[in-house]
Parts: C-alpha cells; structure tokens; sequence
C-alpha cells in the first residue's frame, strides 16, 4: 500500500502515550491521595503541590493530566476542584472506582511514577536521565550504539513530520540552523522547499554520524532536487547547553525544549535568540499544553512519558512565548497544526 501523507497516524503514538497518563492516575488516586487532598473542598496548586509534596515540574505534568481526564478541573478563582466524574475516584462516593483503580496499585510502572512524581525523577541518576546530558557528565547521545538505536527510533516519525513543517515554516533563500537536529529531515526537506538556502544540523558527533548516512539516502532518492541538499547542508557538532552556535535566519528546534526544565528552556532561549540575525525567526516544532494547563489528553498523555524519561515535560504556548519574550524576542500569536498532537509556534527577532 502506497503512503499516504494526508494520513495523521496520531491514534498509533496516542496509544503508546497512554500507558504514563495510567500510571498517572493510578498514582494520584492510591499513592498520592490527591483526591482524598481536595475531597473537603478546592485548593490553590501550590497549596494542593504543597500538601501532597510536589515540586514544580512533577505538579505541572500531574494536575493537567487529571484535568484532562476530567477527573479534576479550575475554579473561577484558579483553584483545583474534584468534578462530579472525580467522585468516582472518591472514597465518599458510593459506589466508587477507588477499589477498581487499586486492583494495579501494585504495578511496577504506576508505583514506580509515585516514586518520580515524589521526587521530581528517578531516585537513581547514576545512568543519567534517559537519553539527556547529566550535568557536566558525557552525553548519553555520545555513546555510539545508544545514539544510534534511538536516533533511528525517531527517524520515522521525523520522516512523516518534516515534509509538513518544512512547507510551513517560512521560505527563505538564508540559513537554517537544525538545533539538536537528529535525523536531519527537517532540515533536508527544508532545503528541498528552498532551493538556493544553506543549512546547517548541530548536534552531538554519533547523532550527526546516522544523520550523514541518512542524508545519503536523501539524496539519492531521485525526488526532484534531493541531489543538491548534500552539498547545501553543513554538520556541526557540538554541546546546544555551552557551545557557540552559527549565526543564522531562521532557527529551529523541533522536540528539543521538552527534553529540559523551565530554566534550562529560559537560558536555550536566550542562546537561540542571540544566534538568530536581526530579522530572523525562531520556529518551535512540539506538542503543546492548552495556555489553561488542563489538556489536551494526549499531550497531557506525552508530557507524562517525557517526564518519565527525560529532565522536562510538555509545555503551553504561553510558556514559550515568556521565554522568546524574555529572550528580546517578538512572539507571534499565531497557531499551526502539523500531525500527530504536534504543532509549530515561532518568533521574530527584530
């Protein structure tokens, strides 16, 4: 059967997502005890963080999540109450689900969530955080196997991704700069769009490794005008935290702020913004919270696997927007939809 690109194969990777949004709420409900919190009546998030010992991070990736669910919802004061569903994860209620919900209370995956939710992570960091640089330690993107099975992990969704993103991000004859590029679709389809730009893929060297040969196949494909990206594209190895990074028109990070914290997110900002040249763009390819941080389920879904496996989570695009504002960059209001609960926002540098 023949590709279709019109087809969003968001279902597929909804599915896989669920599994955290689970363990989610089998953690809130018996290991947390968030309803039993709010059962006497609404708390303030950091009243409700507070009592139940949440740090920032951790209660940004909960309490959307049981938005979402419509277990739990804001008051008119910004308060979090139970709704009339979130009684059935009561023990008031009668008849209830509590007991239901308990019968996984034990599962490895949703006691282990407990665990990290408590502690804003893993308890055992020795390994690193997944596939994110730990401090001033290597790379987990350094080891060549490693790198290598988890950049090809993402090579299909970057394949089913980029052809989208690169017909809308805007049509220049500058440079691109592919920011923790990976595979480097975006880039290469990027520049098949724009036949006279340059781009350059920065990335850590075994990242950049599986990106040339994919490049290769690139441009061997016969599509019209594949066989010129090789020669317009530049590899640039290198640390995004505390290496240079070239000037450039446009700048782009696709998947990249969700790896990290807020702070973090606020200083790649600030380097991004000054990489950029007067009167270039800053364009962001990720799956966003609602600006309300109560949904939607499936990024609330994907914020919970980020947080699982990485330092960051999903963010809303009034995040992103303070941090490009902060960063001396103008945010632009406007909205596009991709494929698969993914999107792009973007910025101007004036």
């Amino acid at each position: 059967m023949l590709h279709n690109p019109q087809l969003d194969p968001a279902p597929i990777t909804r599915h896989l997502r669920a599994m955290f949004g689970s363990r989610l709420l089998i953690a809130a409900v018996h290991h947390l005890n968030v309803f039993e919190e709010l059962s006497n009546g609404p708390l303030s998030v950091p009243e409700l963080s507070q009592r139940l010992g949440l740090k920032e991070r951790p209660a940004s990736v909960l309490f959307p999540a049981l938005c979402a669910m419509e277990l739990l919802e804001y008051n008119e004061t910004g308060a979090l109450q139970i709704t009339v569903l979130g009684r059935y994860v009561t023990q008031t209620q009668t008849p209830n689900l509590t007991g239901y919900v308990g019968l996984e209370k034990n599962d490895p995956g949703a006691v282990e969530m407990a665990v990290r939710l408590r502690n804003d992570g893993p308890l055992d960091t020795s390994g690193g955080i997944s596939y994110v640089k730990e401090g001033d330690d290597p790379s987990p993107m350094d080891d060549a196997e490693l790198s290598r099975m988890f950049t090809l992990g993402l090579a299909g969704r970057a394949q089913k991704l980029s052809p989208i993103v690169a017909s809308k991000i805007s049509k220049h004859s500058g440079h691109l700069l592919d920011v923790a590029g990976g595979t480097g679709y975006y880039t290469y389809e990027w520049l098949l769009v724009n036949p006279t730009a340059t781009a350059t893929l920065f990335d850590r060297p075994a990242v950049l490794a599986v990106a040339a040969e994919l490049l290769d196949a690139f441009a061997g494909s016969g599509r019209p005008g594949a066989e010129t990206v090789r020669e317009r594209v530049t590899f640039h190895p290198g640390d995004m935290l505390t290496d240079e990074l070239p000037e450039t028109d446009i700048l782009l990070a696709a998947s990249l702020f969700h790896d990290w914290p807020t702070e973090t997110c606020q200083m790649l900002a600030n380097r991004f913004a000054a990489a950029i040249r007067p009167g270039g763009e800053l364009w962001v390819h990720d799956a966003f919270l609602n600006d309300a941080l109560d949904g939607p389920l499936p990024v609330t879904d994907y914020s919970a696997q980020l947080f699982w496996g990485t330092k960051g989570r999903c963010y809303s695009r009034k995040e992103y927007r303070q941090w490009f504002a902060q960063a001396g960059l103008q945010p632009t209001e406007e909205d596009i939809s991709t494929q698969m609960d993914y999107g792009l926002i973007w910025s101007k540098k004036v």
